[in-house]
């Protein structure tokens, strides 16, 4: 049976994370696969350091979206893909890569995610996570300075110059593309609910389809 795709984007810390995670935590008796937008960056390894402080990391064209449409379009025919694993404290794709499994639903998170219509055309349900830009920042800078070992200054420079221009360009526009906008991130657990249930009633009927109708037997005659 076709898996379920569902894309869910949203800006920078805007609780994308954790809405998947508590999706795919209502979905104790289904399988799910992960895939994070944030793992298909290009690789810079040959930039110099001045030139990586010239990359914009928010632009379309700095992910590798023809890679995630391939492994996306995989994982929809039921076929296992080699997630890269992208390394951000020297701003490469490592050698390692991450098994992801087929499985009744894949989800996969990004800002740009519903930015891309390739990738739109892939996702059976697409969200979009809302949340205040105070609250993003906030988010983006302790992750930044906490995971990724950023400075407080390069977090907010990196915001003013294409965190924040970007989002208004092509993330927040993205919006109107989703079937569901979640407000106040992942702690609204009434969208999330109503998410699941979605999910759950696809399955349902995928499942209903797939099975073939009994046709009772012919009694023979005495």
């Amino acid at each position: 049976m076709k898996p379920l795709i569902i894309g869910i984007a949203g800006g920078t810390g805007s609780g994308k994370s954790t809405v998947a995670r508590k999706v795919a935590e209502a979905l104790p008796d289904a399988s799910v696969a992960f895939l994070e937008m944030d793992a298909y960056y290009r690789d810079f390894r040959h930039l110099t350091l001045s030139q990586l402080h010239q990359v914009n990391w928010d632009h379309p064209d700095a992910f590798d979206v023809e890679l995630l449409t391939v492994h996306l379009d995989a994982l929809s025919r039921g076929e296992p893909v080699n997630m890269p694993v992208y390394e951000f404290a020297t701003h490469s794709r490592s050698e390692r890569t991450r098994r992801i499994a087929p499985a009744d639903v894949v989800v996969i998170d990004g800002i740009l995610l519903l930015a891309d219509a390739n990738v739109r055309a892939l996702c059976d349900v697409k969200v979009f996570v809302d949340a205040d830009p105070d609250i993003r920042l906030i988010r983006r800078i302790r992750r930044d300075t906490a995971v990724r070992g950023r400075t407080l200054e390069s977090v907010l420079d990196q915001y003013l110059n294409t965190v924040q221009p970007m989002h208004l360009q092509f993330v927040e526009p993205s919006k109107r593309y989703a079937d569901v906008i979640v407000p106040r991130g992942g702690n609204n657990l009434v969208a999330i609910e109503m998410i699941v249930a979605k999910i759950q009633r696809r399955l349902i009927s995928r499942a209903a389809a797939r099975t073939p109708l009994s046709v009772p037997a012919t009694a023979e005659p005495a």
